[in-house]
C-alpha cells in the first residue's frame, strides 16, 4: 500500500472516528409546541429489560437514572398546565462493545414501551406503544463501542429515545390541546 493511500485511509478512520463523538443534542434545536403539557412525574420501570447480545452490561438503576434523566431534561421545560405522567417500561437494550474496524461494527440499540396518563384524573390516555431506537449510525466503519464507554452510548440513546417518546405525543395533538 503506498504511503498516500495509508494515509488517507487513516485520515477517513480519524475522521470517522471524530464523527462518531460527535452526536448532536436534540435539545439544541428548537422543541415543538405541545399545548397544554406539563410533566407531572416520571415512572421508568427498568427490570423487564432484556440485555441484547452483543452488548455491555448496565444495571437496573443506570437505565432507570439514563431514561428518568432524560425524558424529564426534555419534558421538564414545558409549563403547559395539565399534569401529565410519562411511564415507559424498558424492553430491552444493547450497548455496542468495541468491535472489528470496517468488519464487525456492533451498533447500540433500546427498546421501549411508552404510556401517557393524565395526572388529574390519573386516566391512561396512549399506549402501550413500543418504541425501538438506536444510538445513531455515526460511521459504516466504526462502531460506537469504539469510542465511547457504556454509560455515554446510554445517555445518546436515552436522549433519542425521549425525542421519540415526543414525537409519539405530538400524533396526538388533541391529547394537548393542539390543533390538528
Amino acid at each position: 500500500m503506498s504511503d498516500a493511500l495509508t494515509r488517507r485511509a487513516f485520515g477517513g478512520l480519524s475522521l470517522a472516528g471524530l464523527s462518531a463523538c460527535a452526536v448532536p443534542d436534540p435539545l439544541g434545536a428548537d422543541l415543538p409546541e405541545m399545548g397544554t403539557f406539563q410533566l407531572a412525574d416520571t415512572v421508568v420501570v427498568p427490570e423487564t429489560a432484556k440485555k441484547i447480545p452483543p452488548s455491555r452490561n448496565a444495571t437496573d438503576a443506570e437505565l432507570k437514572e439514563a431514561m428518568t434523566s432524560e425524558i424529564e431534561r426534555r419534558f421538564g421545560r414545558y409549563a403547559g398546565g395539565k399534569d401529565f405522567i410519562i411511564a415507559v417500561a424498558i424492553d430491552g437494550y444493547s450497548l455496542a462493545p468495541p468491535g472489528i474496524p470496517v468488519l464487525l461494527t456492533p451498533k447500540s440499540i433500546f427498546v421501549v414501551t411508552a404510556n401517557l396518563w393524565t395526572a388529574e384524573p390519573q386516566e391512561k390516555i396512549g399506549g402501550p406503544h413500543q418504541i425501538t431506537t438506536f444510538e445513531g449510525a455515526n460511521s459504516l466503519l466504526l462502531g460506537s463501542g469504539l469510542v465511547k464507554d457504556a454509560e455515554a452510548q446510554l445517555t445518546t440513546l436515552a436522549r433519542n429515545m425521549a425525542s421519540k417518546i415526543q414525537r409519539w405525543m405530538l400524533r396526538r395533538p388533541d391529547w394537548f390541546d393542539l390543533p390538528a
